[in-house]
């Protein structure tokens, strides 16, 4: 009888680790403190209404924090590919931090699911998909507003790190087919706290207008810093700006001013005959119904559209293999490159084998700040 309870307690755990086995685990790594984390926080609560099933398997999401560090990223895509042995990694939120984890992620052969607009030479993306609209995307509207508007020379006022290198580099072209010259180029800091002298070289330069490149509420002191110079051209800020986050801490200062977002953080306002106006009501009403009235996100949004992927891809994938293996994990990047037009709460994407940004140029939304609220231009 004792042989007997012992074959049986074996079997129960053998099932048991079995069961564990077919679990997909989902590594994501987000900067939830540090300057980065009025992205992170956002991507992070809408992980918190995620499915606990997708395609009758149990869903896993290991959640660490990078907080805006390269290294700390890095990091924590080697747990997550040696320790946690993930079918696939979301993150970061920032372009950097994204940027630091894509050889990892590549050399384990598991999916980058970038929260971020980052950058790899070409034919290094095998792995790599983005979650956000690519800069060159959001550049489009960008300069198509400012063509309308007038504009003939440009102040550009950015981050030193990759987001803001990668937005100059992109934009640049862009702005030369439109007959647009920068007439002052300007850096800064994450971490920075004042920006006052790029700011009074921008001002005395005295373009028509400046493009910030920068992040959530960070966005917001660059901007502030131009106006107290007496600054009263016109002001754009980039995708990464499109949070609550900017008028909330800037105030007065931003009011009037431009902000590309896609268009999951106006939902309402879209029109009828708008593609994304379904899946994009769809977010807005589940968030905030957790966190609150206007508590949408352009970040929160990119995790819901993570959802909608794998819903999309996963059955598929559980038929050509078992999670946890590498099989599993190669038929979720073959599934995102076939997956074909699918509607996000941002946008119409289309990943293809040749095409891991997926985005058409239709997509960024112009906003303009009024009365401290987004309003579609």
């Amino acid at each position: 009888m004792k042989n007997i309870k012992t074959l049986i307690a074996t079997a129960v755990a053998v099932l048991a680790t079995g069961a564990a086995q077919a679990d997909i685990n989902i590594g994501v790594s987000l900067a939830l403190t540090g300057p980065g984390s009025g992205l992170g926080i956002p991507m992070q609560n809408y992980f918190k209404l995620f499915p606990q099933s997708i395609g009758g398997e149990k869903v896993n999401l290991i959640i660490l924090d990078d907080a805006t560090d390269p290294g700390k990223g890095a990091a924590n895509a080697r747990r997550f590919v040696t320790e946690d042995k993930v079918d696939l990694i979301i993150g970061s939120c920032i372009t950097a931090v994204a940027a630091a984890m894509t050889d990892i992620a590549s050399e384990a052969g598991t999916v980058q699911l970038a929260g971020s607009p980052v950058g790899v030479p070409a034919g290094k993306d095998k792995w790599l998909f983005r979650l956000p609209q690519s800069n060159t995307v959001m550049g489009s509207a960008v300069v198509e507003h400012m063509k309308k508007q007038g504009v003939k020379t440009l102040g550009f006022l950015g981050y030193t790190d990759a987001y803001g290198e990668q937005w100059l580099k992109e934009i640049t072209p862009l702005l030369d087919k439109a007959g647009i010259k920068i007439v002052a180029t300007e850096r800064f800091a994450r971490t920075d706290t004042s920006v006052t002298p790029q700011a009074l070289k921008l001002t005395s330069a005295n373009p028509d207008a400046m493009l910030i490149v920068a992040s959530g509420s960070g966005a917001a002191m660059p901007h502030m810093a131009v106006v107290d110079r007496g600054y009263k051209g016109k002001i754009y800020q980039t995708h990464a700006a499109a949070t609550q986050d900017l008028m909330r801490v800037g105030g007065k200062a931003v009011e009037g001013s431009f902000v590309v977002s896609g268009p999951a953080v106006i939902a309402e306002q879209l029109p009828d005959s708008h593609p994304s106006k379904k899946q994009a009501i769809d977010f807005v009403q589940k968030y905030e119904k957790a966190y609150g009235a206007n508590s949408r996100n352009q970040f929160a949004g990119h995790s819901y559209d993570a959802q909608v992927v794998l819903e999309k891809i996963v059955p598929a994938a559980l038929k050509k293999a078992k999670p946890g293996t590498p099989e599993f994990r190669a038929a979720l990047r073959d599934g995102m490159e076939t997956m074909g037009r699918t509607i996000f709460a941002h946008g119409v994407m289309n990943w293809t084998a040749a095409d891991h940004w997926g985005y058409t140029n239709e997509t960024g939304v112009m906003l303009k700040v009024v009365d401290g609220k987004f309003k579609v231009e």
